[in-house]
């Protein structure tokens, strides 16, 4: 265990009213977790991605990938903050084609369960190092003088979101940008992690009923590997 104050970090997390302006049926789901035995991927994850891959190709055999309703639902989200959804895709799109062409990647299990999850129950799923952290978390709009630590051309660099951008950050800067697009460098879940923050997203037409059984889902699967984990969580909705 690394000690961290999970209940204490998910307290001073909070959404931003203007976000919520864009989005009154936003609701994020956040999801803290201590005690990670880091691991390769096993035969349960590799099940568990294999189940994701035959999900979201038969999903697209029906109709495409832009018409499944939380994906649209999503792209509609995007719009409203000025993004263009067909070059930047939310987290959940992008898993989906991938899923559904190539395959979901292998990266280690802990990462292999929570994409897994994500293309499972349909929505976009994040997860972070939280011992990278400074403070809670927060999603707000940008001012774009944030930073944003990430890799372009193989060389690392700091970018800066767009003004009006809507963002998840900490005291340090942006961890990730257009709400659940890109996830930064400094936070980034490796193999060494062993507390973790999971970022669940969720409008309708998805429902709360929907939004905590693939929490459960999500911790059943890590619970598998690690049946000790210490676990806090906390639903942030409008109003």
């Amino acid at each position: 265990m690394t000690g961290i104050d999970l209940q204490g970090i998910l307290s001073g997390a909070f959404v931003a009213p203007e976000v919520f302006a864009l989005r009154p049926d936003y609701r994020a789901l956040l999801i803290a977790v201590d005690g990670i035995r880091p691991a390769a991927g096993d035969a349960a994850s590799e099940a568990l991605l294999a189940r994701a891959e035959e999900s979201a190709r038969a999903a697209v055999a029906d109709a495409p990938v832009e018409e499944e309703p939380h994906v649209a639902a999503w792209r509609e989200a995007y719009r409203a903050f000025g993004a263009k959804p067909q070059r930047t895709r939310n987290s959940l799109e992008a898993l989906l084609r991938r899923a559904a062409g190539d395959g979901l990647p292998r990266v280690n299990r802990l990462t292999d369960v929570y994409n897994a999850v994500c293309v499972l129950h349909r929505l976009p799923l994040g997860g972070e190092d939280l011992s990278a952290y400074q403070g809670s978390p927060r999603l707000t709009r940008a001012t774009g003088a944030e930073p944003f630590d990430t890799v372009a051309g193989g060389e690392d660099v700091v970018e800066h979101p767009l003004p009006g951008e809507v963002i998840w950050g900490d005291e340090a800067g942006v961890t990730c940008r257009m709400w659940n697009w890109r996830q930064g460098r400094r936070t980034r879940l490796t193999d060494e992690t062993a507390s973790a923050l999971f970022i669940l997203d969720a409008l309708d037409p998805m429902t709360d009923e929907q939004l905590l059984a693939a929490a459960d889902d999500l911790l059943a699967h890590l619970r598998e590997a690690d049946p000790d984990l210490v676990v806090a969580q906390r639903l942030i909705a409008a109003g």
